[in-house]
């Protein structure tokens, strides 16, 4: 009986070696699975970018993974191997695309995971304004070892100096890369039988690779998950190439590279057959589970004689006493307190509680205006840290919507930060945590349909203006456009950076995933989104810009009568006056006076241009209908006009029973407690979870799941 061929890929590309890879990572891992493969490794051109991606498609499907990247060489670093390689488009033939000289790196531990990030992001760190500094061979053999070299397909140095002198130039390389790699044990000769090479290359790099001892591999560089996909290929290569693919036809070529199965591979390297057994042998020495290296958070500097969660709980108790008072005169919120405490306790989350807090002292000491958002409102602990200013006892909100026992991660706390003064508030944390624990998280840029339709039609030659009327919607364009417009539809195009969030770990950073300048100057950005920080374990905080709190801190600076800023110049007949109610405190988000009844006026007039939340048309619609005496009103307006309620039909009956044209109803006595205050018109997430306690029975853990489940996309 013969044994059936078997293969691990070693060199494969997703959607995020950009304009270049067709499928996304989890299609890729899929393909692989299907096609019966040993094992994956997806290589990003200089970086990382699809790791995390592909380490959820593989658990869900049992494939290993081989973790590595293709970085692009600086050709300096063959100067003194081969004349003439000082130059990137060495070995090519005449009119072809220069792409410059790429190596395949592989990690063969979760050492050396490590070792090959730091080294991208080390040298990412030492070049100031270069987005994709090249790797020297020296950066290699500096590394830190546990790496594997591939010696690439076309693109690489070994095919490029054979192409160009010979077996001679060839063998000058593959030690070089030997060497760099700490040794021919750790150099993969690749063949690439699959992408048209003539047999007889094939013996060459076998015999190259027995002379130099080091193994030969067989790698197909794919590019896509399987064949039909290479009219996709085309156009992202004609995009790449800002041209149309009759003007980019030279650089299509046919031999497109996608994934094969092993019987197919066996077929192709039939003269070499252990060029595939050594692909397995590699992928089993070699995979791992990128678990291995997920990092915690940094430790917090606490007093002496603290633990973070002993000393949270004397600040949080502390601000309770300031805005509570004792326990008997407000036992109700101290219980609250005590349970949160409790939760956080169990989770293990104080240090993520005392980090927010500090960045909020630093604010408050600075005079940067800052206010947690989102569902840390409904923290009461939160409250008492100063990191929100909504009182989550008075407005008898749910804890669990925020935090509870059944949550695995962390929680999310937003914070809003003046926008003319954030950028201090981000330096602070680059400088209190270091650059190599502290980044900022990436945004991948997909396709959207205007830029799909745009790159799609300029790839199939039609003219600029055509194409953008296409995409405005301005005519209907030709199927096979659309059909490619379809196509690059969602696929990532380029890399951005999150507008506000960072991560903090106590391991660097730098270390688990690449990290490098951003072009905002002082910035520097990690290669991961921020689903794919969290499903590696990374804790992202969002520190979020918000014009309104600057204007709110003038306004504060000028009611206390202090010194006016030239730059803040205050409104024409406005003068500052007294607030009643607020004593000898400073007024504060935390302690605004008592409420005006002008400014209900106002809101119930629409007369809210420049006002932040109900300053647009249908927030001005709906206000005179509404007619708002309260902040609870307020509340209730702005969630209104919001997709769920509208989509649900809730506005209206909301309405008419507030205007007393209908009358207030409740579907089972049991919802009355959770939906009294809307009138018996369900608006907000905590009522549905409040539903779910009271009518259903469950937890509030539960009803958090049940939340989760009912929103989810």
């Amino acid at each position: 009986m013969i044994d059936e061929p078997r293969y691990a890929e070693l060199h494969a590309h997703s959607a995020f070696t950009f304009l270049e890879g067709t499928d996304e990572p989890a299609d890729m891992v899929a393909q692989a699975s299907r096609l019966g493969l040993e094992a994956l490794a997806i290589l990003d051109v200089d970086g990382m970018y699809s790791t995390v991606q592909t380490t959820m498609a593989a658990r869900s499907c049992g494939l290993p993974i081989v973790y590595g990247a293709e970085v692009t060489l600086d050709p300096a670093s063959l100067r003194a191997v081969l004349p003439g390689a000082s130059s990137p488009g060495w070995g090519l033939a005449p009119g072809a695309e220069d792409v410059g000289i790429r190596v395949p790196i592989l990690a063969a531990s979760p050492r050396g995971y490590e070792n090959l990030v730091g080294m991208m992001s080390d040298r990412a760190l030492a070049q100031v304004g270069e987005r994709a500094p090249r790797i020297t061979l020296e950066d290699v053999s500096g590394a830190g070892g546990d790496l594997l070299i591939l010696t690439g397909g076309r693109r690489g140095p070994l095919m490029r100096a054979l192409h160009a002198g010979g077996p001679t130039w060839a063998r000058r390389v593959a030690r070089a890369l030997a060497e760099a790699a700490g040794g021919q044990d750790r150099l993969l000769v690749e063949w690439q039988a699959a992408c048209g090479d003539a047999p007889q290359v094939g013996d060459t790099l076998a015999d190259l690779a027995r002379g130099v001892g080091a193994r030969l591999v067989a790698t197909t560089g794919a590019r896509m998950s399987s064949p039909s996909k290479r009219a996709l290929g085309d156009v992202l290569a004609a995009t790449r190439l800002r041209s149309s693919m009759d003007e980019a036809l030279a650089h299509l070529g046919a031999h497109r590279p996608f994934l094969r199965a092993p019987a197919e591979m066996a077929r192709l390297h039939a003269a070499h057959p252990s060029a595939l057994s050594h692909t397995c042998e590699v992928a089993r020495d070699s995979a791992f589970d990128l678990r291995l290296v997920a990092p915690r958070l940094p430790r917090t500097r606490v007093p002496g004689g603290h633990t973070p969660q002993t000393w949270l709980d004397h600040l949080a108790r502390e601000g309770a006493r300031e805005r509570y008072g004792t326990r008997e005169e407000h036992p109700g919120a101290w219980e609250t307190i005590d349970r949160e405490l409790g939760v956080i306790e169990r989770l293990g989350f104080a240090g993520y509680f005392l980090i927010v807090k500090e960045i909020v002292d630093f604010c408050a000491a600075r005079g940067i205006l800052c206010q947690g958002r989102g569902s840390a409102a409904n923290s009461a602990v939160c409250f008492c840290l100063g990191i929100t200013a909504v009182d989550a006892v008075r407005h008898n909100l749910l804890f669990e919507r925020f935090l509870s026992d059944a949550r695995s991660g962390p929680p999310d706390i937003d914070v809003d930060i003046e926008a003319c003064r954030r950028e201090e508030v981000i330096q602070h944390v680059y400088e209190l945590y270091g650059r190599e624990r502290a980044a900022q998280v990436a945004n991948v840029i997909t396709y959207r349909p205007r830029s799909a339709m745009r790159d799609a039609a300029r790839a199939l030659g039609y003219p600029a203006g055509s194409a953008q009327a296409w995409a405005r919607g301005k005519g209907q364009a030709p199927a096979l456009v659309s059909e490619a417009a379809g196509a690059l539809a969602r696929l990532p195009r380029h890399m951005g950076i999150h507008s506000g969030g960072m991560v903090l770990t106590d391991q660097p950073v730098s270390r688990i995933c690449p990290v490098g300048w951003a072009a905002m100057e002082g910035r520097t950005v990690l290669q991961w989104d921020k689903e794919d920080c969290a499903d590696a374990g990374l804790v992202k905080f969002d520190l979020l810009s918000l014009g309104m709190l600057t204007a709110l801190r003038v306004a504060f600076d000028e009611l206390r009568g202090g010194e006016r800023r030239k730059e803040h110049p205050p409104l024409r007949g406005w003068a500052p006056r007294a607030l009643p109610g607020v004593g000898d405190r400073p007024i504060g988000l935390h302690t605004l006076p008592p409420e005006d009844p002008r400014v209900y006026d106002l809101l119930c007039a629409a007369d809210t241009v420049g006002v932040f939340q109900v300053e647009s048309r249908a927030q001005m619609n709906t206000l005179p209908r509404l007619k708002p005496r309260c902040f609870y009103d307020i509340v209730v307006e702005v969630a209104l006009v919001r997709p769920g309620p509208i989509q649900g039909n809730a506005v209206n009956p909301y309405l008419r029973r507030r205007a007393g044209r209908e009358p207030v109803t409740y579907l089972h006595p049991l919802l009355e407690p959770a939906l009294r205050q809307t009138l018996g018109v369900p608006l907000f997430q905590e009522q549905l979870m409040r539903i779910a306690t009271d009518a259903a029975g469950l937890s509030g853990a539960r009803a958090d799941q049940l939340r989760r489940a009912m929103g989810s996309k």
